[in-house]
């Protein structure tokens, strides 16, 4: 492994059928005003919010509520969650939800005693911050981006059409605990699990195609793909199968809480592509990454054949003898193009709501990174984005 790296992560899980007794343990830890955050009411009628509050009520907090969280979180929306932490001297915050009611806690976190406004600090400078933290924990009930143990948190503007994600690197940002109980995902419809899965692969594929030493890193990533590939095969033709559903959320967890990507420069391309026809369409995080996923990972497979051909092997079990190196890379996308088919994932952005009158405004709201095989100039942005249609 190349590079020099510290790892920390301080968020503590629970995971199983029981974990939500963890709230008995942990709530006591913090002051008595609760701020319960949620989204559209599912939990309502699952009987997750009925549990969740008779707990707190036991515990004696006093709770104020931040409900219709969307799934694309919006920088209104934190104004709105802002005012009624503010109001209620929010002492921490609790989430219950999938990443979006996560993502949004951690940007309400950070920004309840921001004296700047959230948008300008942390989503256009990009800075950390330097104000006094509300603590949070969550309550997963949907399984996919991560959220639960990292520090990332992802904010759309609509006025100007941006989706982004700042990862802060204060550990305070991240949750002081997460409770991962598998049966609470059961009820998720099947296009949400899918679009999860996805989000799941793209986030170890994002930090394994960069880099060409012998790291560890990627041998963890590969495990943790062919696992998902087992349990999604699974859960896609039995949704309620605990047991893949369970292999799931763990790895939803391992693949985005910064354990992978040590050791790795990242490319989190895909990621910007995807938010970015977000911004545009408001269509499904996991949906919009898997519809320029592979257009863009055959535009840069060039740049990095080794790892694509690695890829081809290690993952999909591509045979090599009596083939060249770009068609062992080929037959690995060729094959993950298949699985996403058999899960019924979106294959290009036109699904999405996306036409080619929008490449243009979706390329210029793109944020360019490094750290893969290629920088990207623009044109080959349109580029993918065309491929993408």
């Amino acid at each position: 492994m190349l590079g020099n790296f510290a790892y920390c992560n301080p968020t503590k899980l629970y995971f199983g059928q029981d974990s939500l007794q963890s709230l008995y343990t942990e709530l006591p830890k913090y002051g008595d005003n609760v701020v319960l955050v949620y989204g559209g009411g599912s939990i309502k009628k699952n009987g997750i919010y009925d549990a969740v509050r008779e707990i707190l009520q036991k515990n004696g907090k006093n709770v104020a509520e931040i409900s219709g969280v969307m799934p694309n979180p919006t920088l209104t929306k934190l104004y709105e969650g802002m005012e009624i932490a503010r109001k209620h001297k929010a002492d921490f915050l609790l989430a219950v939800g999938g990443g979006s009611v996560c993502d949004y806690t951690k940007a309400l976190a950070v920004s309840v005693h921001c004296g700047e406004d959230p948008w300008e600090k942390y989503y256009a400078r990009f800075e950390e911050p330097d104000c006094p933290i509300v603590p949070l924990g969550c309550v997963l009930t949907m399984v996919g981006t991560g959220s639960e143990m990292n520090a990332g948190a992802v904010i759309t503007n609509t006025k100007t059409k941006q989706k982004i994600g700042h990862v802060f690197a204060d550990e305070a940002v991240m949750p002081r605990f997460s409770v991962l109980n598998p049966q609470f995902t059961l009820t998720l419809p099947h296009y949400q699990m899918v679009a999860g899965i996805y989000d799941i692969f793209n986030h170890i594929c994002e930090q394994y195609f960069c880099g060409e030493d012998d790291n560890t890193s990627d041998y963890i990533s590969e495990g943790l793909m062919r696992s998902l590939l087992h349990a999604s095969r699974i859960a896609n033709k039995d949704t309620q199968n605990y047991e893949a559903r369970s292999n799931i959320m763990w790895t939803a967890t391992w693949a985005l809480n910064t354990l992978v990507g040590k050791g790795k420069s990242g490319d989190w391309m895909v990621h910007m592509l995807g938010q970015s026809v977000g911004g545009h369409t408001n269509a499904t995080h996991g949906m919009t990454l898997a519809a320029v996923s592979l257009p863009y990972y055959r535009y840069i497979m060039q740049y990095g054949l080794p790892k694509f051909k690695r890829f081809a092997m290690n993952v999909w079990g591509v045979a090599p003898e009596g083939k060249s190196d770009v068609q062992i890379a080929e037959e690995g996308l060729a094959a993950m193009e298949a699985w996403m088919k058999e899960l019924g994932l979106a294959m290009n952005i036109t699904e999405l709501g996306a036409n080619a009158e929008m490449i243009d405004a979706i390329a210029d709201t793109t944020i360019v990174l490094t750290g893969g095989y290629k920088v990207l100039q623009r044109e080959e942005i349109v580029a993918v984005l065309k491929a993408s249609l």
